[in-house]
């Protein structure tokens, strides 16, 4: 399927979240979610122009609504809530089941760049995730609620890689998370260990209400390409091709497919 070239992989469900905190704790989570307002069991789809209007509206880039596409048209979600992690806009856009979108906001994501994740990174976590290996991993995962260790609410992506949506906390100044978060720019995005970080509010009122209930879908695009080369002429010696004009130049083009 066409999609799929924006993931280059798809990521079936893992083993389920294992508990690891009190019971009390994780029965205490399970009421709250089960008081989130939860999806209808059967909720009309947003036809197809619909679909396309509110994608519009919302400025969402070709690649995310190529991804939306999969997911409702190609029913690759399954009647499920989902998300897309577009990581060249640094923004996290929630769905519906029904197709509509409850919202879209900005991101943390990673520190490094890349599309694919240690597979040691999770238990990397209570000993220091190395810089070159803070990635938010691209995919297509099957997410579930549940605690984490400090008993709060977050969306698991990839339990086991401790990959997880999740609201801002508390952090070193230094990093300036929440600047970064209301920065116009996605350039300076990339701070986190690999999560998808959120600010409290709109993981309150749009990522915990959707996404919280119980099973979904994420996708998390991949990175955007570098820059092409620029462009140099054929067959012709340096000098010569530095005195060439920016218009008189051929076009190289490439065919593409934690806290």
């Amino acid at each position: 399927m066409k999609g799929w070239k924006l993931l280059g992989r798809r990521h079936h469900s893992r083993r389920q979240w294992e508990p690891r905190l009190p019971v009390q704790t994780l029965i205490g989570a399970a009421l709250i979610s089960m008081a989130l307002a939860a999806e209808p069991a059967h909720a009309v789809r947003l036809s197809a122009t619909a679909v396309q209007a509110q994608l519009e509206a919302a400025a969402v880039s070709p690649e995310a609504r190529q991804m939306v596409r999969v997911a409702l048209q190609g029913g690759d979600a399954h009647g499920l809530p989902f998300a897309v992690v577009d990581k060249k806009e640094a923004r996290l856009l929630v769905f519906r089941a029904d197709g509509r979108l409850a919202g879209s906001a900005p991101a943390l994501l990673g520190l490094a760049r890349g599309d694919t994740l240690d597979p040691n990174v999770g238990q990397m976590v209570a000993t220091g995730i190395p810089p070159a290996l803070r990635t938010t991993p691209s995919g297509r995962y099957d997410s579930q609620p549940g605690p984490n260790l400090k008993g709060e609410t977050v969306i698991w992506v990839d339990y086991d890689a401790a990959f997880a949506i999740h609201r801002l906390r508390p952090a070193p100044a230094s990093e300036r998370r929440a600047e970064r978060l209301a920065s116009p720019s996605p350039d300076d995005n990339r701070i986190s260990l690999g999560c998808v970080i959120v600010t409290g509010e709109f993981f309150d009122q749009v990522v915990r209400p959707v996404l919280g209930a119980g099973p979904g879908v994420v996708y998390v695009l991949p990175e955007p390409l570098p820059p092409a080369e620029p462009p140099v002429a054929l067959n012709a010696a340096p000098a010569a091709a530095d005195r060439l004009s920016p218009m008189s130049r051929p076009v190289l083009r490439q065919d593409t497919g934690r806290l």
